[in-house]
């Protein structure tokens, strides 16, 4: 038998280049459109996992009306608050900031993000906002969340910009004006067996080898010489003389924004102590606010920012929002 002139590529190239995130707040560059006028995101606080018992609603599974064993995660939920509007028009480079109107009463804490808040003779009014109708393509909110009703060890909140959907610009207006400078909870923006999207950095592993970051295969006997065996057994032929940018090479691993799709939600709660394990969660402590639980897992380590957003590449739901029997308390702390 000849030699092997072939294998399968070490690692997948769809993310490349694999660079640090630039911030831990994650950036949504796309939004869905829909006939819904709301908010069409909302950002929570990953406290941890745990599983719980779920009906099996589907009939044509061999588990159909039986408990099934499922892994959840539970995202503490605050109030955000809403602290301005900010709509777009077009030019010939895409989306153009029109104009801002911020809110007359401002949180305190948000000093601690925002050094230079603006004077209150120099916000810009609602009334600006209707001048400009015939030109606004695009309405969307400044919020900023509340950590210090959480255990998180911070008080700085985070500052996002959120689209509000809907077909109807001048509708979209008027439910940005009504909720500019109030609180916001989550049952204000989404509900239980809704699919969301979960947008976050993943937990950062950093400065890292080929074998762990591609999945390049280790050498033995013969073929590993006096070396450690753990590295790519060429880079590259003689000609081109260059390295591809394709061969796989050590560097950061992991910290990377990703978007999960079609996350469910199963759950929507306002007392945390109902959900809070025994002890509380692991690096994360107790529950304190609306939380909401979602099956499968979510990008991040634990007190991680998650952005829930609409689903953008929405699935049918065939079955409906299955129930809950039981989820699980035991303590996390290991024995």
């Amino acid at each position: 038998m000849g030699m092997k002139r072939n294998r399968p590529r070490r690692g997948s190239l769809a993310f490349s280049p694999r660079k640090r995130a630039k911030r831990p707040v994650p950036r949504i560059r796309s939004w869905p459109e829909e006939d819904k006028v709301r908010l069409q995101a909302f950002p929570v606080y990953k406290a941890g996992m745990s599983h719980a018992l779920v009906k099996e609603n589907n009939p044509k599974s061999p588990n159909a009306n039986q408990e099934v064993f499922t892994p959840i995660t539970i995202l503490e939920a605050p109030d955000i608050n809403v602290f301005g509007i900010r709509v777009y028009g077009k030019d010939t480079r895409g989306l153009k900031t029109l104009t801002e109107v911020w809110a007359d009463e401002l949180d305190e804490e948000l000093a601690r993000k925002i050094k230079t808040l603006p004077k209150k003779e120099e916000k810009k009014t609602v009334e600006e906002l209707d001048s400009l109708v015939d030109k606004i393509v695009d309405v969307r909110v400044l919020v900023h969340t509340n950590p210090k009703n959480t255990t998180l060890p911070k008080k700085k909140p985070e500052v996002l910009e959120i689209r509000i959907g809907g077909k109807d610009i001048q509708e979209r207006l008027n439910y940005a004006k009504e909720i500019l400078g109030k609180k916001l909870s989550i049952t204000d923006v989404f509900s239980e067996g809704e699919f969301v999207d979960a947008i976050a950095v993943t937990k950062g592993k950093g400065f890292q080898g080929q074998v762990k970051r591609w999945g390049v295969k280790i050498q033995f006997g013969k073929h590993q010489r006096k070396s450690v065996g753990r590295h790519v057994g060429s880079i590259g032929p003689w000609t081109p003389k260059r390295i591809m940018w394709t061969v796989p090479m050590p560097g950061q691993m992991g910290y990377h924004q990703r978007t999960e799709y079609n996350k469910r939600i199963l759950k929507i709660g306002n007392s945390g102590e109902e959900i809070t394990p025994k002890g509380g969660f692991l690096h994360y402590g107790v529950v304190r606010n609306n939380y909401v639980v979602v099956k499968g897992s979510v990008p991040g380590p634990a007190k991680r920012l998650v952005v829930l957003r609409s689903a953008i590449r929405p699935v049918e739901d065939e079955f409906g929002l299955p129930e809950i029997t039981y989820i699980s308390t035991t303590s996390k702390q290991g024995n």
